[in-house]
């Protein structure tokens, strides 16, 4: 059995250096799961996210860019088994005639999920092992709401997905890369939100 689940949350990893936490969420549940991926990929998460453009293609870009020239198509990814804190998934391509399941790290499948507009599942297994109940606002959880099942998708004001101060840290991580256009759009996003404040 497995659950669709959204982009929750990204945020800078502070207990591994470099590495950056995104939270994901049930569409229709509680519970959250938190997977620390690659800033490539979180950065790749970002840009989508807040809408920005590259002015090169990035990697995931790339991929489907090729993907789309040969027409083959990402339909889901899968998170389907997590082992010794590693996530295990896969994505189901298709060409139109068949269908393909290739494996790839959590953070690629994530960030090719937002590129491709396709649905991202967990596994109940891995909601089960790994996923936590707090509120979205990060607060935990009371047994009251815990054990209430949500059978709908609550509608809530939007809730910025990428703080400022972790878009800052990825304009950096741009810098340090000698990424200076990604850096220069991620400063021209955080500009525009700072002045929207």
């Amino acid at each position: 059995m497995r659950k669709e689940v959204k982009v929750l949350g990204l945020s800078y990893g502070q207990s591994q250096a470099g590495s950056y936490v995104v939270v994901l969420s049930e569409k229709k549940g509680k519970r959250k799961l938190p997977i620390v991926i690659k800033p490539s990929d979180a950065q790749q998460i970002a840009l989508k996210i807040e809408g920005m453009k590259s002015p090169r293609p990035l990697t995931h870009d790339l991929f489907k860019t090729i993907t789309d020239s040969y027409s083959i198509d990402i339909q889901e990814v899968y998170i389907y088994s997590i082992l010794e804190g590693i996530f295990y998934t896969k994505m189901v391509t298709s060409n139109g005639l068949e269908d393909v399941e290739v494996e790839c790290t959590a953070g690629d499948g994530i960030a090719l999920s937002i590129v491709y507009g396709c649905p991202l599942y967990a596994s109940k297994e891995v909601l089960d092992i790994s996923g936590v109940h707090i509120n979205d606002d990060g607060s935990q959880m009371s047994e009251d709401e815990m054990d209430v099942e949500e059978d709908f998708e609550e509608i809530k004001p939007v809730k910025r997905v990428v703080s400022i101060e972790d878009l800052e840290h990825m304009m950096n991580d741009a810098i340090a890369n000698e990424e200076y256009e990604i850096a220069a759009e991620i400063r021209d996003r955080i500009n525009k939100l700072k002045g929207e404040q």
